[in-house]
């Protein structure tokens, strides 16, 4: 018994070396590998619904993409924030700010402030991601196929500015069967105010 304990032992162990490992090279490889460039370089219009912070639609508006340069970027946002808004990183799950938040509020797109989504379409995944089954409004959010890590799967990201929110999967409640499955560092809520 106690050379099979001894063996999960060092099986555990290497198992968690090794994940520590790919992650620390990724990072590198992204630090290592990112230019000064904007990751995308189109800044024509889009069309994005605004909202106000209470959650009040104001309508639909044309909108200037808004294009940075990485280290513009970096300026505005903290370390963590970059890593995932701009360089398609994700935070470990359990771990954002946001993941159990049942507070009623409009959430927002970190780098530029886009309405992205609304508590009241928020739901508990059990993932440890704050996870919601449709977006404040479909003009706000881009999706695209993801074939990174060699999985396919749809990248969310924000329509006004390009950043990295997270993944939509098709495993979520009705009504529409969707799991908008964000980052936390890629959100800023807005609390609303209590009547």
């Amino acid at each position: 018994m106690n050379d099979l304990t001894r063996r999960g032992f060092i099986f555990s162990a290497a198992t968690l070396a090794a994940y520590g490992l790919l992650v620390g090279v990724q990072r590198a490889c992204r630090s290592a590998l990112a230019s000064d460039k904007s990751s995308k370089a189109n800044s024509g219009p889009v069309q994005i619904e605004t909202f106000s912070d209470d959650g009040t639609r104001i309508g639909l508006q044309t909108e200037n993409k808004i294009v940075k340069s990485d280290s513009e970027w970096r300026k505005l946002l903290s370390s963590d924030e970059f890593d995932v808004t701009r360089k398609a990183d994700t935070e470990r799950p359990y771990t954002g700010a946001y993941f159990n938040n049942h507070d009623p509020g409009l959430y927002r797109c970190i780098c530029c402030g886009n309405a992205l989504f609304s508590s009241d379409t928020k739901f508990d995944s059990g993932t440890g991601w704050p996870s919601f089954w449709a977006p404040i409004a479909k003009e706000n959010v881009s999706t695209s196929l993801d074939l990174s890590f060699g999985m396919r799967r749809d990248e969310v990201t924000c329509t006004l500015c390009d950043a990295h929110l997270g993944h939509v999967f098709d495993d979520g409640p009705k009504p529409t069967g969707l799991r908008y499955c964000m980052n936390s560092l890629a959100l800023r809520f807005m609390p609303r105010a209590k009547s």
